[in-house]
C-alpha cells in the first residue's frame, strides 16, 4: 500500500459550526430545506457541468431575496477551517514515502478556493477533484479516473473518506478503505492505516 488518497470534508477540512448555521443568518426559516435543494442541484456542477454560482443565484431569487450570490457563495461554502492534525498527517505520510492525495467532489468555484488560497495543490501530490474528472464518488468511473491521474493500481490504493456510501464505493473499486472523520481523531486513523500496511509515526490526538 503506497497510495493514500484523502477526502476533503470532514477528512482535511470542516464548516466551523457547520453548514446550517452558515446559511441561517443569511436565510432565515427555511435554511435546512435551501440547504438540501442547493445540494441537489449542486450535482451536475460536481461532475463539472454547469454554473453552480448560476444555479445558487436562481435559488436565492425564487425565495425572493435581495442576496449578492456571490458574497453569499464566499461567505458559506469558503468557510473552510483546515485540520493541522490532517495537514500534518499528510506531511508525515508524504515524507515517509507514501504518495498523499486529495480524493474529493468539488464544484469549480470551491475546487479553485482548495487549490489556491488553502494551498492543496502544494500540500498534495495529486489532487483529484470530480469535477475534473468529470464523475464523483461512489461511482466506479471517479475510482478509475484519479487511479488513472495517481498512476497506481486499486490494490496498491487506500481510501480515507467521512462518508460510507465512498467507502464502500472505494472498495467496491478494488481499493481499500477507511471510514473516519475528525471527530474520531488521528491515533484512530493512524490505527487504522497501520491495519492495511499505511506506518507512519507522529503526534497523538
Amino acid at each position: 500500500m503506497r497510495h493514500v488518497l484523502l477526502d476533503a470534508d470532514g477528512v482535511l477540512q470542516s464548516l466551523p459550526g457547520g453548514w446550517l448555521a452558515a446559511v441561517e443568518p443569511f436565510l432565515g426559516d427555511g435554511s435546512a430545506e435551501f440547504l438540501e435543494q442547493s445540494w441537489a442541484d449542486e450535482l451536475p456542477a460536481l461532475r463539472g457541468e454547469g454554473d453552480f454560482l448560476v444555479e445558487l443565484d436562481r435559488a436565492v431569487q425564487r425565495r425572493g431575496l435581495d442576496l449578492d450570490v456571490e458574497t453569499f457563495y464566499a461567505a458559506v461554502w469558503n468557510a473552510i477551517e483546515v485540520s493541522p492534525e490532517t495537514v500534518g498527517l499528510v506531511h508525515r505520510l508524504r515524507d515517509a514515502g507514501y504518495g498523499v492525495h486529495l480524493a474529493t467532489n468539488q464544484e469549480r468555484y470551491r475546487a479553485a478556493y482548495m487549490r489556491g488560497p488553502l494551498g492543496y495543490d502544494d500540500l498534495f501530490d495529486v489532487s483529484c477533484y470530480s469535477c475534473d474528472l468529470g464523475a464523483v464518488k461512489p461511482e466506479a468511473a471517479y475510482f478509475a479516473r484519479a487511479l488513472r491521474l495517481v498512476g497506481a493500481p486499486a490494490g496498491d490504493a487506500v481510501l480515507v473518506d467521512d462518508n460510507l456510501a465512498n467507502v464502500e464505493g472505494a472498495r467496491a473499486a478494488g481499493l481499500a478503505a477507511v471510514h473516519w472523520d475528525l471527530t474520531q481523531g488521528m491515533t484512530a486513523l493512524r490505527s487504522s492505516l497501520a491495519e492495511l500496511g499505511v506506518r507512519v509515526d507522529g503526534p497523538g490526538d
